[in-house]
């Protein structure tokens, strides 16, 4: 009886131990599942709606209403397959560009500055977007070679190194300041801070390097917070209102894409509300707000946080306060953005 015992309590070692085996050497696949489930909730929410929900052309309810240049066919693997992990995450986390020719912002040849793309950078968490990445892989067909797993490794394990080095610094650092402050009392003199200023250098260094290693962390995996936003000053005379309202048009239409998302005059996308009564409408302190960061006013808002400046969101709110078109006959279909 007991060798009987004996023998299936060895077995169930042997199951145990090679289901640990299956278990570790599947970790890596476990984890891209869930990235990419993860992605898919993601791309579900902000991106379906013009790339559709397997990728593919005119597929999104939006693609048709955009201007050019659309959405690319996420779905064909002889192209994307030409593009990196790293490429397609700058393209969904990037500084948005003014493409305004002769105007705008320089560009380089191999720089996306498609304003109709959106970014993602001031919404998102860096581990967000990645996932978003591994997501599109699927639609091609492909699977993401990036190591989300082993950069959260690597990031933490940068922190820990810069923890202990400013800890060590901060001791070395007291020790020398407080050799300094008795060598002061004993003689009567005032302390000589030139003798520990290597140490608080070190020690000042140690810091900045910490807190480098604590953003890096942070920004990977906690989506980006900032500070409300103040109260505008809008109040301005006719010829300066005009200008700056002109150069909002721009910025609109050419940095900041707002007509992929939004109608005016019967023409843009048809995913957040039409504008063309936005002067009568909408109060531009709100305006100023919500542009700046439409996150703190509305957290599962679709609109992106796209990184507006202070004085491209004053631009962009006197343009929408222009914007007065006649009261249509039929009632403006409420937004769910």
């Amino acid at each position: 009886m007991r060798t009987i015992v004996g023998l299936r309590r060895i077995a169930l070692v042997a199951v145990l131990t090679g289901v640990s085996a299956v278990v570790g050497a599947a970790g890596c696949t476990l984890f891209q599942s869930e990235q990419v489930a993860k992605g898919q909730k993601l791309y579900t929410h902000y991106c379906v709606h013009c790339h559709g929900e397997h990728g593919r052309q005119n597929e999104g309810y939006n693609w048709g209403k955009m201007p050019d240049p659309r959405p690319k066919d996420l779905s064909n693997k002889a192209e994307m397959s030409t593009f990196k992990d790293e490429e397609i995450f700058s393209t969904i986390s990037r500084d948005m560009k003014d493409t305004t020719p002769e105007k705008g912002d320089k560009i380089g040849d191999d720089e996306f500055a498609v304003p109709t793309m959106p970014t993602f950078k001031h919404t998102l968490s860096e581990e967000e977007i990645w996932s978003i990445v591994a997501y599109v892989r699927t639609l091609h067909g492909m699977k993401s070679e990036f190591d989300v797993a082993g950069q959260i490794k690597k990031l933490e394990g940068g922190k820990l190194s810069a923890q202990k080095n400013f800890d060590q610094s901060k001791q070395t650092f007291d020790a020398a300041q407080k050799k300094a402050d008795d060598e002061a009392d004993k003689t009567g003199k005032d302390v000589d801070e030139s003798v520990y200023a290597k140490e608080q250098n070190a020690f000042v260094a140690a810091k900045k390097a910490l807190d480098a290693a604590q953003a890096a962390l942070t920004n990977f995996k906690e989506r980006p917070k900032f500070a409300a936003v103040a109260r505008p000053e809008l109040t301005m005379k006719p010829d300066q209102a005009a200008k700056l309202a002109e150069r909002g048009k721009q910025l609109y239409a050419n940095k900041y894409g707002c007509n992929a998302c939004h109608q005016v005059s019967d023409a843009g996308g048809a995913v957040g509300p039409a504008l063309d009564r936005a002067g009568f409408r909408l109060n531009g302190t709100w305006v100023f707000r919500w542009v700046k960061y439409p996150q703190s006013m509305k957290p599962d808002t679709r609109m992106p946080n796209l990184g507006l400046s202070d004085d491209d969101a004053k631009a962009v709110t006197m343009y929408l306060a222009t914007l007065r078109a006649p009261k249509p006959d039929k009632p403006i279909e409420k937004s769910a953005n």
